[in-house]
């Protein structure tokens, strides 16, 4: 693969590792990362927190695999790492995160769909820079987010189909506060997520984006499209208390900290053009001391 990235080519010579080295490779990659997701995820129980390092480098990867290179060049890095998930589930692995997730995949049955469609994500994001409609974004959402939330339920036993919708709901909400925040950002790397119906009835043009203009009319776009993934948040809410003990302060912690953007954009009146809406580190400490705290007072 010719134009790889520096940023992503450490990713694709690691020599031979055994079990041990494959596992301790999964964590340094986890632990160099600070995401509000990952920090939930430190929230798993102890004997369920290396599985979700290995599922989290693999994501982690494909990730910057498609957002670090471009065009055909993120394509090649694609298919290299579908070989490698190939590989896998024929009792081949090689890749080092590949090696940490056979033991984790045979221990929980998780099958190779959710790895295969956050690749399909990825791959769409070279080639799809615009979404007509809230149905086509919701079909990008399956892929890109709803997959994270399905593995993680893999690893409490959490696969009943109520339990994926709801899931499902959560991740979804997730993605979309996500791009709200990111409407600037996004549009500077090409990509709008904003559907063109909504901007259209809403009378908002992609040059008021590209302007960093914000009017009115965009700030009752946005306003719309934050209720719209508040309502899934609410969907998928029921979940917190309905997976097993183990899973609820982690759960509870991903859709806490969506939320959070969401209030981040409104509290900002819903102008993500001029800054890019976050939330103080000392909100992000509150939520996790409170739910932390919650978690052992229902014990």
């Amino acid at each position: 693969m010719g134009d790889v990235p520096p940023s992503v080519r450490r990713y694709l010579a690691t020599g031979a590792v055994d079990l041990r080295q494959a596992e301790a490779y999964t964590r340094r990659l986890a632990g160099s990362h600070y995401e509000s997701f990952l920090v939930a995820g430190w929230f798993m129980p102890r004997d369920l927190r290396q599985p979700f390092c290995n599922i989290y480098a693999y994501c982690r990867i494909a990730d910057d695999l498609g957002d670090e290179a471009h065009g055909d060049a993120a394509l090649k890095l694609l298919d290299w790492w579908e070989g490698e998930l190939e590989a896998l589930y024929v009792g081949r692995p090689d890749h080092p995160v590949f090696l940490a997730l056979q033991e984790t995949n045979a221990r929980f049955g998780i099958p190779i769909e959710p790895y295969r469609d956050l690749l399909r994500a990825f791959r769409q994001d070279q080639t799809k820079k615009r979404y007509t409609d809230r149905s086509e974004l919701l079909d990008y959402c399956r892929c890109s987010a709803n997959p994270v939330g399905r593995l993680v339920l893999h690893l409490g036993g959490e696969v009943a189909p109520e339990m994926l919708r709801m899931s499902d709901a959560t991740c979804t909400a997730l993605q979309l506060a996500n791009f709200w925040q990111d409407v600037g950002r996004d549009h500077a790397i090409g990509r709008v997520y904003l559907p063109t119906s909504d901007m259209a009835r809403h009378g908002v043009e992609e040059a008021d984006i590209a302007g960093r203009r914000f009017t009115p009319a965009f700030a009752e776009l946005l306003r719309e499209e934050c209720a719209w993934a508040s309502g899934l948040f609410d969907e998928g809410a029921p979940l917190t208390g309905a997976v097993a003990r183990p899973l609820r302060l982690p759960v509870a912690l991903f859709t806490a900290a969506g939320r959070e953007v969401l209030k981040a954009i409104a509290r900002q009146g819903y102008d993500v053009l001029s800054s890019r809406p976050v939330v103080p580190k000392s909100r992000k400490a509150r939520l996790l001391l409170e739910h932390w705290w919650g978690a052992l007072w229902r014990r």
